[in-house]
């Protein structure tokens, strides 16, 4: 689609038009494009494509399709970079940004507080192939500094730690990543394409798992890596088509839809995440309510000057440990157990045994990840019922 002025659209106005491919019929939604392969009128223009292809001219599925070109080109506007690659999965994205770029010898610093499997890649396929990581404290700038001082190829973070909400200062560490010639990394998972200012503030390689806000309702995998056409086409695709671990077109599909009322909901479930967060934050059964749009949280300060928003996540650390925690997790009636987040119904997770339960017992206490906490995604429902429910769960300890 041409560009026709949309860089001076608005946000919504680009979630819903921006990248729109419509066929000869001329339909409104975008079309589902569920072919592996394309046709070509004869074999000179078959080597032709194969030698240079251009925007609308496809290969095959794995390289790229038009359902998956309208997320890509959306995403990629709404992100604020030249360029996107829609991918199978959130970890994906991950792996596939990493282990592209990357190569024997190569030098990584990453923050510590990261997903489960988001350490795992670093700390074990990294480094399996000869990649040196080296893990630091990301809110501590002391420690980024020191770790930098030989170089590296890369600085990998999460803007907004999973699951105890730390947020780092972007700006500061990637000053200090590109004087160290690092490409900065960023899993922005948490601060969401709404609210994020990852580009402006020193990211060159932006990710997300699109399984999450993205999509919304828990119905697909997908992810996306964000970042200059030239990273996107020249490392990231030629790595990606031949691993093969491509979005599926009725995935991207999805998302690409799922773009369209995803400033909507994102805003409607931050509003709701802040009226939690106050409400429970004293609690007698809690001994903490970790949120970045309370004044007390450590990093409050740095949240409001680089997302435009606080985010749809919370963390409840419950007195009395684990089993605590799991007889609030089991009083719940309207948020469900899943490891999931994002999504249009709220999630209450337990990540000391889900989603982070490999890290050894020392690396969760020093991460924070204790027995008693409950990872929150807020979703849309009334924000009074989510009150209630949690207050009457709590109430049962």
């Amino acid at each position: 689609m041409q560009d026709h002025g949309q860089q001076g659209w608005g946000r919504r106005t680009r979630m819903v038009h921006h990248g729109a491919r419509r066929s000869q019929y001329g339909e409104v939604a975008e079309a589902l494009y569920l072919t592996q392969g394309f046709v070509y009128p004869d074999a000179a223009s078959a080597e032709a494509r194969f030698l240079e292809t251009g925007p609308d001219e496809f290969i095959y599925a794995r390289y790229g399709n038009p359902t998956v070109a309208v997320f890509e080109d959306r995403i990629a506007a709404l992100e604020g970079t030249e360029d996107a690659f829609a991918t199978a999965s959130g970890m994906a994205a991950v792996s596939g940004a990493l282990m592209s770029m990357l190569r024997a010898g190569d030098r990584v610093v990453a923050a510590r507080a990261l997903f489960g499997s988001c350490h795992y890649v670093l700390d074990q396929v990294l480094r399996r192939y000869g990649v040196e990581v080296v893990f630091v404290d990301g809110t501590d700038l002391a420690q980024w500094e020191a770790a930098l001082q030989g170089g590296a190829q890369a600085v990998f973070l999460e803007t907004v730690s999973n699951p105890t909400l730390e947020v780092i200062d972007l700006d500061a560490v990637g000053r200090l990543a590109h004087a160290a010639g690092a490409l900065v990394v960023v899993d922005n998972v948490f601060a969401t394409p709404v609210f994020s200012r990852a580009v402006a503030l020193g990211a060159d390689v932006v990710i997300y798992s699109a399984t999450k806000h993205i999509d919304g309702q828990g119905r697909c995998l997908g992810g996306v890596i964000c970042g200059t056409r030239d990273f996107i086409r020249n490392t990231v695709e030629p790595y990606m088509k031949h691993t093969g671990g491509a979005i599926s077109p009725f995935n991207a599909w999805v998302m690409a839809n799922g773009l369209q009322t995803l400033d909507l909901r994102v805003r409607a479930q931050t509003a709701s995440a802040q009226r939690i967060a106050e409400v429970l934050e004293g609690h007698p059964a809690l001994s903490r309510v970790i949120y970045p749009g309370l004044p007390g949280h450590p990093q409050h300060a740095i949240a409001g000057a680089q997302m435009d928003g606080y985010g749809t996540m919370l963390a409840l650390e419950v007195r009395g440990g684990k089993a605590a925690a799991f007889r609030v997790l089991d009083a719940l009636r309207i948020a469900v157990i899943s490891n999931n987040l994002g999504d249009a119904r709220s999630i209450a997770t337990h990540p000391a045994t889900t989603t982070h339960q490999r890290l050894s017992d020392a690396d969760k206490a020093a991460l924070g990840i204790t027995p008693g906490l409950i990872r929150f995604s807020v979703g849309l429902e009334d924000a009074a019922d989510l009150i209630d429910d949690l207050q009457a769960a709590l109430a049962m300890i």
